[in-house]
């Protein structure tokens, strides 16, 4: 059902914006849609993530980074 919701977005966001001019620009369009919706996930903010990586500071942890730390086991 995840993967379900994550087609509807970029269906969604196809049909607001109809097409890119290029396959670079397809590309571009895909990857930040991915960013904004891996971070909505973890309860990052997508702009201040991408404010932080643009402006060079890497104060935030990658979403690499957050995907693993919510992927261990509970320690009992």
């Amino acid at each position: 059902m995840v993967a379900l919701n994550a087609y509807r977005v970029q269906a969604r966001v196809r049909d607001v914006s109809f097409q890119t001019r290029s396959e670079e620009g397809t590309k571009i369009k895909d990857t930040f849609l991915t960013i904004n919706q891996t971070a909505k996930k973890l309860g990052v903010s997508f702009y201040d993530y991408v404010y932080d990586r643009v402006a060079g500071k890497f104060d935030m942890p990658s979403l690499a980074d957050l995907i693993a730390q919510k992927t261990q086991p509970v320690p009992i």
